[in-house]
C-alpha cells in the first residue's frame, strides 16, 4: 500500500534540484567528517551520550508527545491507513522502550577495535581481524519515528556516523527526536553532525542520498516493498535490506496445545503491525482437530479474519462459537505470501514436519519463522532446513527484534545472507579488516 503524498513544508516548491544535491553533497561530507571522530572517540564518551539521550527523552516526555501527535493529526486527515498510523504513534511506553535501548547499548562492551582470531602463522607474523566501524550509513525509514532513536544510539555506539531519512508522515516527531539526539552528542562533546535528519521532505532528497558513495558507505532502507525495491534498484552504495514479513507459525505433531495456543495468540495479535508479527498459521494433521477450535475462539473473539485452506476452514466452521462471530474464507494462492499486517491471518493444515519446511521455504518471506513442539528432532530439523534470518522453538516471532535479543536496539531485521542478516545491532555496522603483527620477518 502506497502511503499518502504529504505537501512538503521543509522545502520550498521553486526549489532547484541542484540546490538539494549540494544540501545533500553538504550533508554526505560533514558526516564523513563526524565519522572520524566518533571512530576514535573513547567507550566513556560514547555511553555518556547515550545515557545522555535516555535522560533527554524522558525529560522531553510531553515535547515529543505534542509533536507526534500533530504528524498523527496530520496523517489521519491524509488518510493514512490504521496499521500506518499504528506504526507512527509514539506513546510513552514507546518512548521509554527506545530510551531503555539506549541504556542498554551503553552498558554493553565496546567491540570497536576488539582483535579476534589472533594466530601465528609459520613465518612468524600473526594474524587477526580488528573490528571497525563501517564509516557513514544513511537510514530511509517509514512511519516509526522510534527508528530515529534506535538509528542514532547504534551508530554513536559502533562509531559510525548517519544520515536518516524519516517518512515525511513522521516530520514532526523526527525533527524533535533528532535535536535531543544533537543536544546529547554536544554535552557528551561529539560532533552534533554525526547523526543528522534530512530536514526535508522532498522524495528528491532519497535519490541523492543513495548515490553518494563517496561519503555513504551503506544505505539501510527500512519501510514497505516499493520502498525497498527502489532503494535495492537506484543505490549505488550498498544496501541492507529486506522486503517485508511473511511469518510462520507451525504447530507440530507432538506438541503442548496449551502452550501452542498461547504462542499462536501472541504472535498474531500482540501487535498487528510490526513485520514480525505471523501471518500465516501451520497446522499437523494430526492436532488440527483440537488445536484449531481453541485457537480460532480467540481469533474470533479478537475480530481476527481467518483465510483458510479447505481442511482448516472445515475444522473450524464445525465450531458454532467460532462460525458464528469469526470471518472464515477459503484461501487463495496468494495469501501464503501475503504480509497483512493487519487482523488477517492465512491457516493451512499440514501433513507433519516435512511439508511445513517445504511450504515456508516456498512462500516465507525468509523472516521468522517457528516451530511450537515436543519432539527434538523435528525441532532440530527445523532449525537447520527452516532458509530465514531467525528460526525459534517454542517462542512467538514477536521476539524477533534486536531489543529482545539483547542488541539494545536494532537498525532493522536483514533477510539478505551477505554482511548482516535478522536484527542488524551493533556488529551488523561494524567491518573487519586484517591486522597482522611481527617482529621483523620478511618474506622468502
Amino acid at each position: 500500500m502506497n502511503a499518502p503524498t504529504f505537501p512538503n513544508d521543509m522545502t520550498p516548491a521553486s526549489a532547484a534540484g541542484s540546490a538539494l544535491e549540494k544540501r545533500m553533497q553538504a550533508m554526505g561530507l560533514q558526516a564523513k567528517t563526524a565519522s572520524a571522530q566518533v571512530a576514535r572517540a573513547p567507550a566513556a564518551i560514547k555511553n555518556r551520550a547515550l545515557v545522555g539521550l535516555a535522560k533527554l527523552l524522558r525529560q522531553n516526555l510531553a515535547e515529543l508527545q505534542s509533536a507526534n501527535q500533530r504528524d498523527l493529526d496530520r496523517a489521519a486527515a491524509a488518510g493514512l491507513a490504521g496499521p500506518l498510523l499504528d506504526r507512527l504513534k509514539l506513546g510513552a511506553k514507546d518512548l521509554e522502550t527506545v530510551a531503555l535501548g539506549c541504556e542498554q547499548l551503553a552498558a554493553m562492551p565496546d567491540i570497536i577495535g576488539e582483535i579476534i582470531g589472533m594466530k601465528e602463522q609459520p613465518s612468524g607474523i600473526r594474524v587477526g581481524q580488528m573490528r571497525v566501524p563501517i564509516g557513514v550509513f544513511g537510514m530511509i525509514y517509514e512511519s516509526r519515528p522510534n527508528v530515529t532513536i534506535e538509528a542514532a544510539a547504534l551508530a554513536i555506539k559502533s562509531g559510525n556516523a548517519c544520515i536518516l531519512r524519516g517518512g515525511s508522515e513522521a516530520i514532526e516527531s523526527n525533527k524533535a527526536l533528532g535535536a535531543l539526539v544533537q543536544q546529547a552528542l554536544l554535552e557528551a562533546g561529539l560532533p552534533a553532525k554525526a547523526v543528522q535528519l534530512v530536514p526535508t521532505t522532498d522524495r528528491e532528497a532519497v535519490g541523492h542520498l543513495i548515490a553518494m558513495p563517496q561519503f555513504v558507505d551503506v544505505i539501510i532502507p527500512r519501510g514497505g516493498k516499493g520502498l525497498i525495491e527502489r532503494i535495492s534498484r537506484d543505490a549505488k552504495v550498498p544496501v541492507i535490506k529486506h522486503l517485508d514479513g511473511n511469518c510462520h507459525v507451525y504447530v507440530d505433531d507432538p506438541c503442548d496445545i496449551a502452550m501452542a495456543v498461547q504462542i499462536a495468540d501472541n504472535a498474531k495479535t500482540q501487535k498487528y503491525s510490526p513485520c514480525n508479527a505471523t501471518e500465516s498459521l501451520l497446522v499437523a494433521r494430526g492436532v488440527a482437530a483440537e488445536f484449531l477450535p481453541l485457537i480460532g475462539a480467540i481469533y474470533a473473539a479478537k475480530g481476527v479474519e481467518m483465510r483458510c485452506d479447505e481442511a482448516a476452514a472445515h475444522i473450524l466452521r464445525a465450531q458454532a462459537a467460532v462460525r458464528s462471530v469469526a470471518s472464515i474464507v477459503l484461501a487463495t494462492e496468494q495469501d501464503w505470501y501475503e504480509e497483512y499486517l493487519a487482523p488477517v491471518i492465512s491457516i493451512k493444515v499440514v501433513g507433519g514436519v516435512d511439508e511445513a519446511i517445504a511450504h515456508i521455504n516456498r512462500y516465507s518471506s525468509h523472516h521468522t519463522d517457528a516451530i511450537l513442539t515436543r519432539d527434538h528432532l523435528h525441532a532440530q530439523r527445523f532449525l537447520r532446513e527452516v532458509d530465514s534470518a531467525s528460526v525459534m522453538v517454542n517462542a512467538s516471532t514477536r521476539f524477533a527484534d534486536g531489543f529482545e535479543y539483547g542488541l539494545g536496539a536494532e537498525i532493522g531485521i536483514s533477510t539478505d545472507k551477505f554482511h548482516a542478516r535478522g536484527p542488524v545491532g551493533i556488529e551488523g555496522l561494524t567491518s573487519l579488516k586484517y591486522v597482522v603483527l611481527g617482529q621483523g620477518e620478511v618474506r622468502t
